[in-house]
């Protein structure tokens, strides 16, 4: 069934090498109720609790190639949900900070990931805000549907950086990519229509 899904990706449009052996390396079901098992490598998106999902595993691997990761760099990632998102950039050896808002989702993602092996670290809290401790990051991807582009997350991306977020209220978002260019520069590229859980500020719980 996972060969089945990187077939799949592949005639989607997913060129990478990297991050289709890093979905072959990663167990989907995992992040999934046992009773989706059977269909956690189709192409969809599921219910994970406290209306939030587990994306599409086509919008997970076109924000990943967007990001254009190298091993080592360190990323950080807004809204750790199902943590399988978390665990295809540790795969693909980045050094992984994520931000979660629901507690019970990040304790949940937190046990699966160190089940499987990997050490993301992992925050619960506002993902607006960023992580401005650990600042700068190499790159930055929000997996929810932003209003807006949050500055603090800007700031905290170094220069030549990249950020990738899905942007706009409603049901559907636009997917925008922002590369740094200085500190008070960048150049800004969209790529079509998808569809996110919203990014809400102030709402850790």
């Amino acid at each position: 069934m996972r060969r089945k899904l990187i077939e799949e990706l592949k005639e989607r449009g997913i060129s990478d090498e990297n991050i289709l052996q890093a979905f072959d390396a990663t167990p989907r079901h995992f992040f999934l109720d046992l009773a989706f098992e059977k269909q956690a490598y189709s192409n969809t998106a599921f219910q994970i609790g406290k209306g939030q999902t587990i994306s599409h595993p086509y919008t997970v691997a076109f924000q990943t190639q967007l990001l254009e990761l190298k091993k080592r760099e360190k990323i950080l990632e807004i809204g750790t949900g199902s943590g399988f998102q978390t665990a295809i950039l540790c795969q693909l050896g980045t050094k992984v900070f994520s931000i979660e808002r629901h507690r019970e989702l990040y304790l949940n993602a937190k046990n699966i990931l160190e089940k499987l092996g990997h050490q993301p670290r992992l925050n619960f809290g506002d993902g607006f805000k960023g992580l401005p401790t650990f600042a700068p990051f190499d790159k930055i991807l929000v997996t929810c549907g932003a209003p807006f582009i949050p500055q603090a997350l800007l700031d905290q991306l170094k220069v030549g950086g990249i950020l990738v977020i899905p942007v706009g209220e409603g049901k559907k978002q636009i997917m925008t990519r922002m590369i740094k260019l200085s500190e008070t520069e960048f150049e800004e590229a969209t790529y079509g229509d998808f569809s996110f859980v919203p990014m809400l500020e102030n709402k850790a719980k």
